[in-house]
């Protein structure tokens, strides 16, 4: 679809699709569903946005996953997670610019929380404000689960990342 390797659709990329697809469509039913598949309104549908309106939101599972990661982490219940939330969690001692001085580990763990804002930033048009809300992280999971098809790999993942003592691995490795 994506004719001009972009890594985005445009409108006319989007229209041919249909076509080549053999979907009939009028061209103003085409621009009402090609503007709600854009959430970000860029114009243009980006992977995120097009995986996304394919596969649709977190099943009950996932999102009971989802929401039990982040209570973990919110270590002081405030309902966000902070940089003290996840210091104790993500290393940032090795990453390059730290060892050569260029930033910080706080810089680091900062930027890393910024990734958790952005795609929620992106879908709702919010401003970012270094903390990451529920709806947040469950934003960010949400585009992440749209790449993973088996639940149980997706709570895997999950675990191995947050929850390193929780042992998912081998209960993955058994089924």
């Amino acid at each position: 679809m994506d004719d001009d390797n972009s890594k985005t659709i445009s409108f006319q990329e989007f229209e041919k699709a249909l076509k080549d697809f053999r979907i009939n469509v009028v061209e103003e039913d085409a621009k009402k569903i090609f503007n709600y598949m854009d959430y970000d309104k860029s114009g243009e549908i980006n992977y995120d946005e097009f995986l996304r309106n394919i596969k649709g939101e977190m099943n009950e599972a996932r999102m009971k996953n989802v929401i039990e990661v982040f209570e973990r982490l919110d270590k002081d219940k405030n309902g966000f997670l902070t940089l003290e939330d996840i210091k104790d969690l993500y290393n940032a001692k090795q990453h390059p610019d730290v060892k050569t001085g260029k930033k910080t580990e706080d810089d680091i763990l900062m930027e890393f929380l910024e990734t958790f804002e952005q795609h929620h930033a992106t879908m709702t048009k919010t401003a970012k404000d270094k903390r990451v809300s529920l709806n947040e992280f469950i934003e960010y999971y949400n585009n992440i689960s749209c790449s993973i098809d088996d639940d149980r790999y997706f709570e895997m993942m999950m675990n191995n990342c947050w929850l390193p003592n929780k042992n998912s691995q081998r209960a993955w490795r058994n089924n």
